[in-house]
């Protein structure tokens, strides 16, 4: 890929992500809060053991808890990724991509531990359509981030020295 290709799909691929890692916070952010503000009126009335959990869920199935609290994760850690990756990919240059590429990277694995939780939930079932948009957006920006991985892995090998054939291998 050349190299001019790569620097723009992963410029449009980080803002992209930024915009979409964006959403993820502020409807999972929302969930955490609604579930805070909901949580003394409806565990008053449970058993201990489920009593315990400081935040209880009252919306969504018993995944519904993993699944937000990973999204959040992954939004922020994706947000800050992408204004990091922006800033790194503008300068374009073999130390500033190689930390774009680790923390893209580490982006998306956090991102593929929040869809599988996502498709957890929607394989149980019983959510309401705010889980839902944010099941859809995990689902979607596990995709799009494993693109920008890609797309900034390729600029580190375009601007990586070659190495010189050793005679005898092929």
């Amino acid at each position: 890929m050349a190299s001019g290709g790569s620097k723009s799909a992963a410029l449009m691929l980080l803002f992209l992500n930024l915009g979409l890692y964006i959403i993820v916070t502020i409807i999972a952010g929302w969930a955490v809060n609604h579930a805070i503000e909901r949580t003394h009126e409806t565990a008053s009335v449970l058993s201990i053991p489920a009593r315990i959990f400081p935040i209880y869920f009252p919306m969504g199935n018993m995944a519904t808890g993993f699944f937000i609290i990973f999204s959040l994760i992954a939004g922020v850690v994706g947000v800050a990724t992408s204004v990091t990756g922006l800033t790194n990919v503008l300068q374009w240059d073999a130390p500033n991509l190689s930390a774009a590429a680790g923390s893209s990277f580490l982006t998306w694995t956090l991102t593929l531990l929040a869809m599988g939780l996502a498709c957890k939930e929607i394989n149980i079932g019983w959510t309401d359509a705010n889980l839902r948009t944010l099941e859809v957006m995990t689902i979607i920006l596990s995709a799009t981030q494993l693109f920008c991985t890609g797309a900034i892995h390729a600029g580190v090998e375009d601007l990586a020295p070659k190495r010189p054939a050793v005679a005898g291998t092929v």
